[in-house]
């Protein structure tokens, strides 16, 4: 199914800009708040009546392009045999320490285990206008790693999984692997459900030295996607799902991102687009990059803000507006709202 989303994916020609916001179904919209009073988050995930709810949650009242299914990219933990709770961040009570737990974990089946996730996707799609996408995601092998091996909750550094890089190669390829092969079968799960396009999310990845990005993350994004291209092009075709893949704090790796194989590169609001388009090789559309504070200023500013980002954007280049992270949690909904209205006002006349 062709929509304004899919096509600038795949640099088509269209008549404006699409946006959608990361987070967008949850955490700054007030009826989320209210559901949030009477579930937990790991049950909203798991129950699909409630987890399409949510996703829905934002059309109405900040009219994306697309909604993005509400879920976590943790979901798969718990299949893998690691426990794990919100509180209010995720909070996990055995993380893997040494190779013997590497080796322990479950290589599940996403199509039994995540069955939940499938029918969250294909309520949402069933009640979702035509002319919106539905995007299914999933976390890159690093950023879930991070998280599987992390034994401090405080602080970001990563040290276990970093030192596990250095010190057990083997071990630290055993584990990329194991959630290589498990997040390609999700998000090829997700797209038999319905979903129209799939996005990785790799928020920790930029933060490690580029000879670790080198061998361990892009090779095994490249292996994802590459399983899910596979898919679509020899079970699926009647389907064109893109997969964006969005990195974080990626600026000293922007040259090997094409090596991915992704069709949109998401880029956060630390460089500018015109710097991204610059330094990120091949012909990939882009998306992004607003930074997520701006929506606590004056119509004014956010006006200027959109503008500024959209005439950085080449004539033909797919462009996808989106925050540079995730939308933040006191966001007044008034603001988001006009700002996608203001995407789509300024970038049909740049169209026209």
């Amino acid at each position: 199914m062709s929509t304004l989303f899919t096509d600038a994916c795949f640099n088509k020609k269209r008549s404006r800009t699409p946006v959608w916001m990361m987070r967008q179904a949850g955490r700054y919209l007030p009826e989320y708040r209210a559901l949030k009073e009477h579930y937990d988050f790991l049950t909203m995930c798991k129950t699909p009546e409630l987890a399409a709810k949510v996703t829905l949650m934002p059309i109405k009242p900040v009219n994306p392009d697309a909604a993005i299914l509400f879920s976590d990219i943790l979901i798969v933990l718990p299949p893998m045999g690691i426990n794990i709770n919100f509180n209010p961040g995720p909070v996990i009570s055995n993380p893997v320490k040494n190779a013997s737990d590497i080796f322990a974990l479950n290589n599940f089946s996403p199509r039994s285990e995540l069955a939940f996730v499938s029918s969250a996707i294909k309520t949402a799609r069933s009640q979702l206008s035509s002319n919106k996408a539905l995007i299914g995601f999933c976390g890159a092998p690093l950023t879930i790693g991070a998280y599987l091996t992390k034994t401090d909750s405080k602080g970001q550094n990563f040290t276990e999984l970093r030192s596990l890089f250095y010190s057990d190669k083997r071990a630290a390829h055993r584990l990329m692997d194991t959630l290589v092969k498990i997040q390609s079968g999700f998000l090829i799960e997700q797209i038999k459900a319905g979903v129209n396009g799939v996005q990785i999310f790799d928020t920790w990845a930029g933060s490690m030295p580029r000879d670790i990005i080198k061998e361990f993350v892009i090779p095994k994004v490249a292996t994802i996607i590459k399983n899910v291209k596979e898919f679509i092009r020899n079970e699926n075709s009647d389907k064109d799902v893109p997969v964006i893949y969005y990195i974080k704090d990626a600026v000293h790796v922007f040259d090997l991102l094409h090596l991915t194989g992704a069709d949109v590169i998401s880029i956060d609001e630390k460089v500018s687009i015109k710097y991204a388009l610059t330094h990120i090789k091949g012909n990939m559309a882009i998306q992004g990059n607003l930074d997520s504070s701006i929506l606590f200023a004056s119509k004014e500013i956010i006006t200027k803000e959109v503008s500024s980002i959209l005439s950085t954007v080449p004539a033909g280049r797919g462009h996808i507006f989106n925050l540079g992270h995730g939308i933040l949690p006191e966001t007044p909904v008034e603001n988001a709202a006009f700002m996608i209205s203001e995407v789509k006002r300024l970038s049909k006349l740049l169209h026209d």
